[in-house]
């Protein structure tokens, strides 16, 4: 009899919300999607009349765009590999490994934490760090590109070098993508959403476009009118000093002094490759809706880093400028508001303890980011009151209230920016010369070696050259945190 009691009383519970059922909610899904060289200003919906984005836009008018997002910089060329190591890891610039090539197992990515609590991880697309790093961080995955870009000596986006994943960590056995890169990365991602499962997942897809080589489909091209396609307000024929870095690669794809043509045709074809990967995007989104997860999924769209393609004299990323540093940053999903904007600043490395916070998981103690998730609540969210940026040891800026601060190291010559970027977002008008600004600059410059010294910088402008007067090599740049 009191057996029987105790039946009734536990189906009433359950039959009215309360009991086992209220206290073991549905877990949230995560998927993240990151594009390869993608700058801030490249989607429709955020004021960019002239690209066609329409996937992207639907995620911005579906969730909450971070409008002042960055990366931290790198210590070398491939900027891609650090920013993609501090999104990971949450850690500094000065605190991931060989410059983002090596993620030890003592800091954990955020795909192993959700892994440990019990998700399934998936991963498809770009890996610019070890094959440890990434089997701890992932169960499964598929059409895998371990590396930086698809070189066009290997046959560029069309014959991606990708990998299926190998439980034994070794990746010994490549094969080439029968497609452009981004549909072999979207059909990966699209046959696991397709499978059925009892956990939640965490899937990171992160494609290589619309890094060069720059060859899209025919189809995307055809969307741009080169004679349309307006030069960037801030176009130069050359950058107006040496930056240290006017030789890398990226800087050698066009010939200099810039040709407006030139870079009038290679923003078309950036374009396009930015459409072609809003279309692959779009296609994994209808498949998280088909499967009927969507609506219980965080979904983030990042880029790893900008690029200049004419800005400033320059095509590259090899610099401190916003079009090469800040990128595009979207949440959507259960509790996030629709179609609004936050203009606070934040680095990528808060997106893993805001994935944390929005799940109910621990992030671990490595991670050193903030969690935005109070931007979506009604409160007042404030973010970073400033943010460090560097490259090599060539370059180091810092920004706050509006005001950004640009300074070099190049071959016994330090050239000093000062922009203020309300009234100049392009970057155009430097004030560092003029007398009315000494004093911001003067405090911004002691802001800035402040922070050099809190990230561990191996800089420091009380040294002749920095205390590396010489333009660092690769070799020892890995060895600055091995």
């Amino acid at each position: 009899m009191v057996s029987g009691f105790f039946r009734l009383l536990l189906a009433a519970l359950l039959l009215t919300g309360t009991g086992l059922r209220a206290q073991s909610p549905k877990r949230l899904n995560v998927l993240v999607l990151l594009t390869d060289d993608q700058r801030f200003n490249t989607i429709r919906a955020l004021g960019n009349a002239e690209i066609h984005t329409p996937n992207m836009d639907r995620l911005v008018k579906s969730g909450t765009v971070f409008t002042q997002a960055h990366i931290m910089g790198s210590l070398g060329g491939a900027v891609c590999a650090p920013s993609r190591a501090m999104l990971l890891t949450s850690r500094p610039v000065f605190s991931v490994h060989e410059d983002g090539g090596v993620i030890p197992a003592s800091e954990k990515t955020f795909a192993e934490v959700f892994r440990e609590s019990g998700y399934q991880t998936f991963s498809s697309g770009k890996w610019h760090s070890d094959y440890a790093s990434f089997n701890r961080s992932f169960a499964s995955g598929d059409n895998i590109f371990f590396g930086g870009m698809h070189t066009e000596k290997e046959g560029g986006h069309w014959k991606p070098k990708l990998h299926h994943y190998d439980p034994s960590g070794t990746y010994k056995s490549p094969f080439t993508g029968n497609d452009f890169s981004s549909v072999c990365y979207a059909n990966a991602a699209i046959e696991f959403i397709r499978k059925p499962r009892q956990e939640p997942f965490l899937m990171y897809v992160a494609f290589t476009a619309p890094h060069d080589p720059r060859t899209p489909p025919e189809a995307y091209l055809r969307l741009y009118d080169t004679e349309k396609i307006s030069l960037p307000g801030n176009f130069m024929s050359k950058h107006p000093f040496d930056n240290g870095e006017l030789n890398v690669r990226d800087e050698m794809l066009l010939s200099t002094p810039r040709n407006p043509a030139e870079v009038k045709l290679e923003i078309a074809k950036y374009y396009a490759m930015i459409s072609e990967v809003d279309h692959e995007i779009g296609r994994v989104l209808d498949a998280l809706k088909a499967s009927g997860q969507y609506e219980n999924t965080i979904i983030v769209l990042a880029g790893d880093n900008g690029l200049a393609v004419g800005q400033h004299g320059l095509l590259g990323k090899q610099n401190l400028y916003d079009h090469s540093m800040r990128v595009p940053l979207i949440f959507a999903g259960p509790g996030i508001p629709a179609n609004k904007r936050v203009d606070a600043y934040c680095y990528l490395t808060d997106v893993f303890p805001t994935l944390c916070r929005l799940t109910g998981l621990q992030q671990p103690a490595t991670v050193e980011g903030i969690s935005l998730d109070k931007a979506f609540t009604p409160s007042r969210f404030s973010g970073r009151d400033r943010l460090f940026i560097t490259y090599s040891n060539l370059q180091r800026a810092i920004v706050k209230d509006g005001m950004k601060l640009i300074v070099y190291n190049v071959n016994g010559q330090h050239p000093v920016q000062l922009f203020d970027l309300e009234k100049d977002p392009l970057e155009k008008n430097n004030l560092a010369n003029d007398k009315a600004y000494q004093k911001k600059v003067a405090g911004l410059r002691a802001l800035l070696q402040s922070e050099m010294h809190r990230y561990g910088d191996f800089c420091d402008f009380s040294k002749a050259g920095w205390g590396w007067p010489g333009k660092l090599k690769w070799e020892d740049a890995k060895r600055i945190n091995p």
